[in-house]
């Protein structure tokens, strides 16, 4: 299903590049001593859900073990590892720490220490303002800084992480890609009869093959009028001939997410009512993107989605459909679905945000969304997810060619 698509062939961000994302977080607090911390599993790990790492952290250090931090500074470039625990690495794997051989050169910071160290680094700066991630501090940072006062560094973190590197570039598209391929399985399983956790599980069985290691968020695979709740999660029902279904559904792979919809016909084909609400919708995002560029806003483009909508047509009680738009059209993409993104600040080459406009019908029963993933360029913009069919007779022509579901 997924040939030509190697999980391997991703550009990852190398050492090089994690190196100078520190320094660059350098430069935009001089004299600062910025603490960020990773994530953290328990004793036995985190049972329910994993090891999910601290994306502000992987972002500086692109290190993928619980426990570690980074301290960046004057003069400081230091990855903080955790000490040797036999007893829970018997449950959760053995880790790498600062005695390890050739940590530093494996890890591309220019030392690594152990976490027992963090009071007395701190210690060596009394002068620099100490900046921390997350915010507040964490319980280690608070007692290495000795009464000292802290600030967040979180900001300054994502206005960095807005703009995209051609390795993060890479990255999401082949998140992206794997996603689409992921969709078009789902509407090859879904039919009349089908219940909405099959197609949910269809769509994680291909990106899960595929390598990725997590969904971007918890799938929603909504038909009929669950469509009408934003994020409907449930996924338990049956799905019936001439409703819709709703999927917004992503791959995380490699730490960076995908976050796609489409709002397809369960039998193959939309309905008079079912293609002109559809239409309305596709026209708002289509009128979004082709004015997505640098030096616009969000703000901007969120207006002229609903505008779009505005002028497209009414619901079946008179209201137009810019009023069963309840939520902004799109947000920022990246290491996290909902990435860091502003909404009054001008666009720049480089950001990656979605543009989703959607209608919620609540007295009709029926909700559309259509969301595609954008990449902002020098001269415009490019539609990451242009691959997935996205208009009505696209969609119909693909559905009509593809083989007999089973149920």
């Amino acid at each position: 299903m997924l040939a030509g698509l190697p999980l391997l062939a991703w550009a990852a961000p190398d050492a090089v590049e994690f190196r100078a994302r520190r320094e660059a977080l350098r430069r935009a607090n001089p004299g600062a001593l910025v603490y960020v911390q990773g994530g953290t599993e328990g004793e036995r790990g985190n049972i329910r859900t994993g090891f999910l790492q601290d994306s502000n952290f992987y972002y500086l250090s692109g290190w993928m073990e619980p426990g570690a931090a980074v301290l960046v500074g004057p003069d400081t470039d230091v990855l903080l590892l955790p000490e040797p625990d036999p007893a829970r690495d018997r449950y959760t794997g053995a880790k790498q720490h600062a005695g390890s051989p050739d940590i530093a050169a494996r890890t591309g910071f220019a030392r690594v220490a152990a976490a027992k160290e963090l009071a007395a680094l701190a210690a060596a700066q009394p002068g620099a303002r100490l900046l921390v991630s997350p915010s507040p501090a964490p319980e280690a940072f608070r007692v290495a800084a000795a009464g000292r006062e802290t600030a967040s560094a979180v900001e300054s973190i994502h206005q960095l992480r807005m703009v995209k590197s051609p390795a993060e570039i890479e990255m999401v598209q082949r998140s992206a890609d794997v996603s689409m391929e992921a969709h078009k399985a789902a509407w090859r399983r879904m039919a009349p009869g089908v219940h909405e956790y099959q197609v949910a599980a269809t769509m994680g069985f291909v990106y899960f093959d595929a390598g990725c290691e997590h969904h971007a968020y918890p799938p929603i695979v909504a038909s009929g009028k669950n469509a009408i709740v934003l994020h409907y999660q449930r996924n338990k029902r049956r799905m019936d001939a001439g409703e819709l279904l709703l999927m917004d559904v992503g791959a995380e792979c490699g730490m960076y997410a995908a976050d796609i919809t489409r709002t397809v016909p369960v039998n193959g084909h939309f309905t008079s009512r079912q293609r002109e609400l559809y239409n309305a919708v596709l026209a708002s995002a289509d009128a979004a993107i082709a004015a997505a560029k640098p030096g616009v806003t969000f703000e901007k483009l969120n207006g002229i989605a609903r505008e779009t909508l505005k002028k497209a047509g009414t619901s079946k009680s008179g209201k137009t459909l810019d009023n069963y738009l309840t939520h902004f059209a799109g947000h920022g993409v990246g290491l996290d679905v909902h990435d860091p993104t502003g909404r009054t600040a001008p666009l720049e080459p480089g950001m990656i945000i979605t543009i989703e406009p959607g209608v919620y019908i609540p007295e009709e029963d029926t909700g559309i969304r259509v969301e595609d993933m954008i990449l902002i360029t020098p001269g415009g913009a490019r539609n990451m997810t242009a691959a997935l069919p996205r208009t009505a007779g696209e969609i119909e022509r693909f559905l009509a060619a593809r083989p007999k579901a089973r149920r």
